[in-house]
This record gives structure tokens, C-alpha cells and sequence, in this order.
């Protein structure tokens, strides 16, 4: 049995927060209304391009103007530039993490996003270019997973729920690489979130965060060779504001919306392959 877990970091970020970064330089009709009581302002939200930019695109074209919501949709392609102008106010809202995730960036960043309204659930996958099935990665094989701690800690769980990796006694999804009891001689490479899609070819697997398999037209249920259990998965994507604007009329409105059930059908019947799935309710702060 082996201790030492091999880890080759490589990490792609800077050509996606250039990205992110560029999405913010936008016209003065798309910024963030400075009077939140404004029920007429447009409601500015940033947002990952797939599946939640696509399920925005559908409130505003189809169920808002019932509400009386103006609302912009904003892509970002990293998980960094969304919060951060979010917490700088030149946005509203933003809509494409889970409560892990938050958690560990508002800690780490000083900001202060609260979630609002849980809307859907994205499984992870171990996705491959190479390989068939898992037991087909042997010593030597590597396997990219997502860099941030939250998105690491899911992936090395799944690993090992599927017998590739072995983790210390007791650790969870807050699993770290260095949790790694007994790698088996695979090698873990870490990689920025939006990169393991693009360089799925450059490692025997990837783990793939749902958005990012959607937009790479990798469908879960028919391309993954394990995914994460939707029943009691904590990862439920939402809604979120910067603290203080839970109860601006727009973003109720919005939430509300979310959770309708035209909303529900479109997300069932767009990802019948189980990529994404309805998860509506509350957001835990």
C-alpha cells in the first residue's frame, strides 16, 4: 500500500479570470442598480453560461415580464469573478455555486455573499478520453481533479466511493489530497475548474463539474463512467446576494421564479440525461 500521494499541480486559472475579468467591462445599462428599492431596475445577475446562464435566459424570456422583472444575465467562465462583483455591487446577485463553496470563498476573500434560493443540483463525473471503464486507470495513470478545496474534496470522494483511491478513516467530501491514504499508484493532478473539460485528453480521466461537462457536450449519463448521487447531495446550486440584499423585491422575485414549476419542467425535459437536476427550496445561510 502506498502513502505518498503524487501530485502534479497545474493550474490553468489565468486565462479564465481574464475571461471573467473581461465580462465585468460591461455597458452602463447591464451594471447594478444603485437604489436596491427600485423595483423597476433591471436586475443585474452573473452567472456560469451553462446550465444557469441557460435557465436565466429562460426567466427572462419567458417569466419575468409576468413578474415585472427587468433582468440581465451576466456569463462568467470562472467560479472567482462572479463573487467578487457581486460583493463590489457591480452586480445584484449571482447564480452558480454551492454552500461549500461559498463558505470557503467568503473565509478566504473577506466577502460577504449569502445564498438565497437553491434551484438545482449538477453530479459530478469521472469523464475519459482513454479509458472505458475505472478499473482500467492503473499505477501510472492520472486523473485531474478540480482545484478549489471545495470541488477537490467532492472528486477525491468520488474516487474513492468508486474504489480508485483509498481515503484516511472519517474524512468526507472536505477531503484534501494529503487525506489520501493509499493513491494505488495514480497520479492526482490538480487543475482550475474550467480547465478539466479542455484538457480531458492530456490525462487518463478528469473529474468534471456538471456545468463545465455540459458545455464540453458530455452527457453524464450516457459519458460518465461514475457520477456523484443526486439523493441527499449537498451541493445544491442558488441563488446569492451580497448580505444585506436578501430582501430586495427583484431578487424575491427572481427567487420565486426559480422555483416555479415552469422552471422545473425546462430543467427536466432540457437535461433529461440527468446533468442537472431540480433541487428547490431555501438556501441554509
Amino acid at each position: 500500500m502506498r502513502n505518498t500521494v503524487k501530485i502534479t499541480v497545474a493550474i490553468a486559472a489565468a486565462s479564465a479570470v481574464a475571461l471573467g475579468a473581461s465580462a465585468c467591462s460591461a455597458p452602463s445599462d447591464t451594471t447594478a442598480s444603485s437604489d436596491k428599492g427600485d423595483k423597476n431596475a433591471p436586475l443585474v445577475v452573473a452567472a456560469s453560461p451553462t446550465p444557469h446562464g441557460t435557465i436565466l435566459d429562460f426567466v427572462k424570456n419567458e417569466l419575468a415580464a409576468k413578474e415585472g422583472l427587468k433582468l440581465v444575465v451576466k456569463p462568467f467562465t470562472d467560479y472567482k469573478m462572479p463573487n467578487k462583483v457581486t460583493d463590489d455591487g457591480q452586480v445584484d446577485a449571482n447564480f452558480f455555486q454551492h454552500k461549500p463553496f461559498l463558505d470557503t470563498f467568503n473565509k478566504e476573500n473577506g466577502t460577504h455573499i449569502v445564498p438565497v434560493q437553491n434551484v438545482l443540483i449538477e453530479p459530478l463525473g469521472v469523464y475519459s478520453k482513454k479509458i472505458d471503464k475505472l478499473a482500467d486507470l492503473k499505477a501510472g495513470s492520472t486523473v485531474s481533479v478540480p482545484n478549489d478545496p471545495s470541488n477537490e474534496g467532492r472528486a477525491l470522494k468520488l474516487l474513492a466511493d468508486n474504489g480508485v483511491i483509498t481515503l484516511k478513516p472519517g474524512v468526507g467530501s472536505d477531503a484534501k489530497l494529503t487525506d489520501v491514504k493509499d493513491d494505488k499508484g495514480i497520479k492526482i493532478t490538480e487543475l482550475e475548474a474550467a480547465q478539466t473539460a479542455p484538457r480531458i485528453e492530456d490525462v487518463d480521466a478528469a473529474i468534471i463539474n456538471g456545468n463545465f461537462a455540459i458545455g464540453a457536450h458530455l452527457k453524464p449519463s450516457k459519458d460518465a463512467l461514475a457520477l456523484e448521487k443526486a439523493k441527499g447531495n449537498p451541493y445544491a446550486n442558488f441563488l446569492a446576494v451580497k448580505k444585506g440584499n436578501e430582501n430586495d423585491p427583484r431578487v424575491k422575485k427572481l427567487a420565486k421564479l426559480l422555483n416555479s414549476p415552469e422552471v422545473k419542467k425546462f430543467i427536466e425535459d432540457k437535461y433529461k440525461d440527468g446533468s442537472v437536476i431540480p433541487a428547490f427550496g431555501p438556501a441554509k445561510s
